[in-house]
């Protein structure tokens, strides 16, 4: 009986997938992304039509070179190079192609043409967000891109969903896997900056050309994004702070760790509380922070990201934040509750805007630091220095003094390295005590300039 009842339960399950509407689905690029998520389609195909309402059929793949061979999970006959004829046919485009252009021009001609996007393009969103929202409420569609912000990790729908009846007041977190990796190496091991990226280039965790990454562009650009779901404003790429971490050193690592700290690229943004109203951040550096600190302990390229919010409190997400699979699975996510919509009627979250709330720039923020010169070593050096500082309303909260070796029979001054961590203290008037310092003959070097978090 029980195997009997079995099979007609299979036989009613097939017979009511037959009879789900089909939605047809444009992929536009075949990467690593690209093949999973085809791979992901085609192996959770029942699955995804139950969860959907609608069957997903997969009609064309468009890339940018036909002769490559993409994989046993991106079929031949799906590859065209025609991508702006096949998002005219679909009722559903997901874009992994990435960069501004074509990705832009085709995404705005899929929505006029009635189709939902789902996309990974951070630089894209960041850039020129504003017309791919309007775009969709223009034409009644929906945009989804959970995944261009953290991978895997849910971030977006969580901001945009579930914390919308919440206040959120800041979001601080490590969201880019390849810069995570090179500083925990570097870390761990003691390499150089170069030494760590050579590695992760080897390993796949970084590209060809780093640039992106280690130049801080690809937090950035996810640093925009979150700003303009947390605090429904728009907030271009232009508008936020970036540094990357090239510049950070091994003498910086050993520092941090003599302070109880480690480095970690970290993106923040958050609500500024002023007088008059408000105002917000949106900025991108390497910073120390404690060890105890939860952020402190995330390795490798994984992501992690706090956030906090006036009723929620403190909430942290942790996850991979990069990969086919990974990423594949968060447009997964998106490419369900799109094709839901297209099933049953209506539409997804639109863009929240009415805050309109302006960016603070960086140089009206305080922040606390840490600063590393190489000066003479020569009594009255360090009064000169916190005189310096003083003078700008900067207050020194630790100084570590190590005297550099010379080499024997050697005609030039002593030397000392001086490690400085400062309290909080205005942007601007750092600045100026650092071109003070420049000018001065007694700083012989600004080796490094980094700030603190996390206290």
């Amino acid at each position: 009986m029980s195997q009997h009842a079995s099979g007609n339960s299979a036989s009613g399950e097939h017979s009511s997938l037959s009879t789900l509407p089909t939605l047809r689905v444009a992929v536009l690029g075949a990467g690593t992304v690209g093949g999973e998520v085809l791979r992901l389609i085609s192996q959770q195909a029942d699955e995804l039509a139950h969860r959907v309402g609608g069957r997903l059929e997969v009609i064309g793949v468009a890339v940018r070179d036909l002769g490559r061979d993409r994989g046993e999970h991106v079929p031949a006959a799906l590859l065209t190079e025609d991508a702006a004829s096949l998002v005219h046919d679909a009722d559903l485009v997901i874009e992994v192609m990435g960069g501004i252009e074509p990705a832009r021009t085709l995404l705005l001609d899929a929505m006029a043409h009635g189709a939902s996007v789902v996309t990974a393009n951070k630089a894209l969103l960041a850039q020129d967000g504003a017309t791919l929202y309007e775009a969709a409420d223009t034409h009644g569609v929906d945009l989804y891109f959970e995944a261009a912000v953290a991978g895997a990790i849910p971030l977006v729908r969580p901001v945009r969903e579930s914390l919308a009846g919440d206040r959120i007041q800041r979001v601080l977190g490590i969201v880019n896997g390849t810069t995570n990796y090179i500083l925990d190496a570097m870390t761990r091991t003691g390499a150089s900056f170069d030494d760590a990226l050579a590695t992760a280039q080897q390993l796949g965790y970084a590209e060809a050309d780093p640039t992106a990454d280690v130049e801080g562009h690809d937090a950035a650009a996810k640093a925009s994004i979150l700003a303009s779901l947390a605090f429904h404003s728009r907030v271009r790429l232009a508008a936020v702070h970036c540094e990357g971490i090239t510049t950070v050193s091994a003498q910086d690592i050993a520092a941090a760790a003599r302070m109880g700290r480690t480095i970690k690229l970290l993106s923040i943004v958050e609500r500024i509380e002023e007088e008059d109203g408000e105002r917000i951040s949106a900025r991108v550096y390497p910073a120390l922070i404690p060890e105890e600190h939860p952020l402190a302990s995330v390795a490798e390229a994984y992501n992690a990201v706090f956030i906090e919010a006036d009723a929620a409190g403190s909430l942290m997400f942790y996850g991979q934040g990069a990969g086919g699979s990974p990423t594949a699975s968060a447009i997964l996510g998106d490419v369900v509750s799109a094709a839901r919509s297209r099933v049953h009627g209506g539409v997804g979250p639109r863009e929240s805007r009415y805050a309109e709330l302006e960016s603070i720039p960086l140089e009206e923020l305080r922040s606390a630091f840490y600063i590393s010169l190489t000066v003479e070593d020569r009594p009255g050096v360090l009064a000169e220095i916190a005189g310096t500082l003083s003078g700008y309303g900067i207050s020194i909260s630790t100084i570590h003094q190590e005297l550099l070796e010379q080499e024997e029979g050697s005609d030039e001054p002593a030397r000392a390295h001086i490690g400085i961590s400062t309290h909080r203290a205005l942007e601007s008037a750092m600045t100026a005590s650092l071109d003070v310092f420049s000018s001065t003959a007694t700083v012989l070097s600004i080796d490094s300039v980094l700030r603190i978090e996390g206290e």
